[in-house]
C-alpha cells in the first residue's frame, strides 16, 4: 500500500539526517534534535572532543562533545547555528512489531541514503544476544552499513523512533527515541574507557566450567584504557565490586562525573593467572582522531 508523500516525508527526514566527521577515520551519521543546534548520535560514532558536521545542504560546521553514555550508545553534540531542520520524535512505547520502519544514513560514503523495512519487536535482546544487556532496543528488518550508526530510524510519518546503532544477525539495533529524551534530560556523565568490546566465555581451570568475560578488540590511542597499558586481546572479568555477567555490568561500572579510579580485574595470555589494573576515568580528554562505524 503506498504512503501518501513517502517522498516528502523521506526528504524532511534527510535534511534532519547529518554527516558526523569525526576525525581522519571513518564517519558516521547524526539527528538533528532541537533546531538550536542540539544534534544527537551514537557514543561510538562521537569519539573526539571536537569534530565536524556536514547538513544536508552540504553546510559544515564544528560540533563540540557535550556528553557520551556508552552503556547506551548515545552522544550529545552541540553546533553553533540556529533554525535548523529539526526532526520529530515519536513516543518508542507506542511503537508495535509490523510497522513500517525508515533509516537513513550515510553508509559506506553514500550521503542521505534510505532504507526500508518492518519493526520486529521493541525490548530488550533474547538468546545469545542477551549478553549485550537488558536495554530494550526497537528491533527492525532494515538493511543497515557501516556509515548508518547514529542516523535516524523513523515511523511512516517520518518521525524518530530510534537511533540506529548496530546490526545484530539480521536485525538493525536503534537506541528508542524515549532513551533518547532521558539521556539529554539527564546529567552530564563522561563515561568513557575508550575500547570496543565483545563478550567471550573464558574456561577455569580445574574447574570444567566458563566465566563470562569482555575481550578489548581494540583500545583507542590516548584513551583510559591505553593509558592504563591495556591492549587488545585482553579479557575483562570484573571489578573489585562484581564480576561481570553482561556488557551492562561494565558500562554500570564506568558511570560517574569527573576524575575517579576504577580497578578492573583481567586475563592476558592465560586463563590461569589474574592480572589487576587501575584506570584512572573522567580526566581531561584531549582532540583526537576517531572511527566511526
Amino acid at each position: 500500500m503506498a504512503i501518501r508523500d513517502f517522498g516528502e516525508i523521506v526528504e524532511q527526514l534527510r535534511r534532519s539526517t547529518v554527516l558526523v566527521l569525526p576525525g581522519e577515520r571513518g564517519n558516521g551519521s547524526g539527528v538533528i534534535w532541537a533546531a538550536d543546534g542540539v544534534i544527537v548520535t551514537n557514543a561510538h560514532v562521537a569519539r573526539a572532543s571536537q569534530m565536524r558536521i556536514q547538513l544536508w545542504d552540504g553546510r559544515e560546521f564544528d560540533a563540540s562533545l557535550v556528553s557520551r553514555d556508552t552503556r547506551r550508545d548515545l552522544a550529545e553534540l552541540r553546533v553553533n547555528a540556529a533554525n535548523l531542520p529539526a526532526a520529530t520524535a515519536a513516543d518508542s512505547a507506542q511503537v508495535r512489531p509490523g510497522e513500517l520502519a525508515i533509516a537513513i544514513g550515510n553508509p559506506l560514503g553514500f550521503v542521505g541514503a534510505l532504507t526500508t523495512g518492518v519493526i520486529h519487536t521493541v525490548g530488550p535482546l533474547n538468546g545469545q544476544l542477551r549478553n549485550f544487556g537488558s536495554q530494550p532496543w526497537v528491533q527492525a528488518d532494515v538493511r543497515l552499513a557501516p556509515g548508518n550508526s547514529g542516523g535516524p530510524l523513523a515511523d511512516s510519518r517520518g518521525r524518530v523512533i530510534g537511533i540506529n546503532t548496530m546490526v545484530a544477525g539480521r536485525l538493525a539495533l536503534a537506541v528508542p527515541s524515549n532513551a533518547v529524551t532521558q539521556f539529554l534530560a539527564s546529567e552530564p556523565i563522561d563515561a568513557w574507557l575508550g575500547v570496543n568490546v565483545a563478550s567471550v566465555r573464558v574456561p577455569r581451570p580445574g574447574s570444567g566450567s566458563k566465566a563470562f568475560g569482555l575481550v578489548l578488540l581494540e583500545v583507542e590511542p590516548g584513551s583510559p584504557a591505553a593509558n592504563a597499558s591495556l591492549m587488545p586481546g585482553d579479557i575483562l572479568l570484573g571489578t573489585d565490586e562484581k564480576s561481570f555477567s553482561s556488557l551492562d555490568d561494565l558500562s554500570s561500572s564506568l558511570q560517574g562525573n569527573g576524575p575517579r579510579l576504577l580497578r578492573l580485574a583481567f586475563l592476558r595470555g592465560s586463563y590461569e593467572r589474574f592480572r589487576r589494573v587501575t584506570v584512572q576515568l573522567g580526566a581531561q580528554r584531549v582532540p583526537r582522531s576517531a572511527a566511526a562505524a
